[in-house]
């Protein structure tokens, strides 16, 4: 696993502490991670809906 650098506005970071301290999360970081997997679960069939759109216009441009 590789170590990030994010800032977080102190609202943010006083309800990650939060959810930490109720037991919610071990960590910080696993508050963090948790809600990272939520956005690419979240986008993920957008994601590659966009990824093959533009593989078949590629395809197209250069046939």
């Amino acid at each position: 696993m590789q170590r990030v650098t994010i800032r977080l506005p102190e609202q943010q970071l006083k309800m990650i502490d939060l959810m930490v301290d109720q037991g919610e999360f071990p960590s910080a970081s696993e508050a963090i991670r948790a809600a990272i997997r939520d956005l690419i679960d979240q986008r993920s069939d957008k994601i590659i809906r966009n990824l093959q759109l533009l593989e078949r216009i590629g395809t197209k441009i250069n046939a």
